[in-house]
């Protein structure tokens, strides 16, 4: 789970020449042949907050014009192990900081990542430590390279209105259909963006979107947790700015430190559905209504 924070963070700013020395320095154990840890770093005691975004970049948008398809808060608590994903629907009908209501997702088009989390920090009444930020290629591309993802798909996908949008050169309007059958599959990274990213064809819509975004990050972590230090390199270079985070190298290398220790029953998921929201309408747009008198008190039984 906190790979889209370590490992979708902690492969993309990285120097492709750098990070496998200062990997294997923070691991490296004392012993003849054994490299020098000269910068060691102190795994995180404190529990910590990350805002995942993910947008559609593909050329329908200017680069400066992106709203959020995806948000993800994730909460990191390293002395008890626990973990938590509570995911924003991306319709949220908000209060947008010095823009007025709008739908949440569109806080990214407004200021970028720092929009995005002002948004998020003001209406939920939370503190995020740092964001990760990817695109539709970032996360192809990191699939691809951690070899494909296993998943154990209950809810199938059946859409006939897939954007055909994710080369550059197709017509980014157009669509086709796509078919996820449910039992245990291995997917590679278009096949694994059609599984999160298809909004027809399912009567639950954007929640059940939700449900399966966050399932593919458990899915990722644990295909990262095969990954050599050797391969880091080729994962940095593959990106080609289709990732952004506010982490610095040591911030990156402290959260690898502890990726390993949450999994199974110590990750908990939160999806706002109802009662937390309800479907309705804003003027001409279909929106989700919040009930902030639930969604809060639950939100801040984890999220400070």
């Amino acid at each position: 789970m906190v790979v889209l924070g370590f490992v979708l963070s902690g492969l993309i700013g990285l120097s492709a020449y750098f990070l496998p020395l200062f990997q294997t320095a923070a691991t490296a154990t004392a012993g003849p042949g054994a490299l020098p840890n000269l910068n060691p770093v102190q795994a995180p005691s404190q529990p910590f907050t990350v805002l995942l975004l993910g947008s559609d970049d593909d050329s329908k948008f200017e680069p400066g014009q992106l709203n959020t398809q995806s948000m993800i808060l994730v909460r990191v608590d390293p002395t008890t192990k626990q973990s938590t994903m509570l995911s924003i629907p991306r319709d949220l009908w908000v209060q947008l900081p010095a823009h007025g209501m709008g739908k949440i997702s569109w806080a990214y088009r407004y200021g970028g990542e720092q929009g995005a989390i002002d948004a998020v920090q003001s209406t939920f009444k939370v503190h995020i430590d740092d964001y990760v930020w990817i695109g539709l290629n970032g996360l192809v591309r990191l699939i691809d390279k951690l070899g494909g993802v296993n998943l154990q798909v209950t809810n199938p996908v059946m859409d006939d209105y897939y954007p055909a949008d994710l080369n550059a050169g197709e017509d980014p309007y157009g669509y086709y259909r796509v078919a996820v059958l449910p039992g245990a599959t291995h997917m590679d990274g278009v096949h694994a963006l059609q599984y999160v990213r298809s909004r027809h064809g399912d009567v639950r819509g954007d929640f059940a979107r939700s449900e399966r975004q966050q399932q593919l990050l458990l899915a990722i972590k644990a295909q990262a947790s095969h990954v050599n230090v050797a391969d880091l390199p080729s994962l940095a270079s593959a990106f080609n700015g289709e990732i952004k985070t506010s982490m610095g190298l040591d911030r990156m290398r402290a959260m690898l430190s502890i990726a390993n220790d949450f999994s199974g029953p110590n990750v908990h998921h939160v999806v706002l559905v109802p009662p937390f929201t309800s479907e309705g309408f804003a003027g001409d747009q279909s929106v989700v209504l919040p009930d902030w008198d639930r969604i809060l008190p639950m939100v801040h039984q984890t999220f400070p």
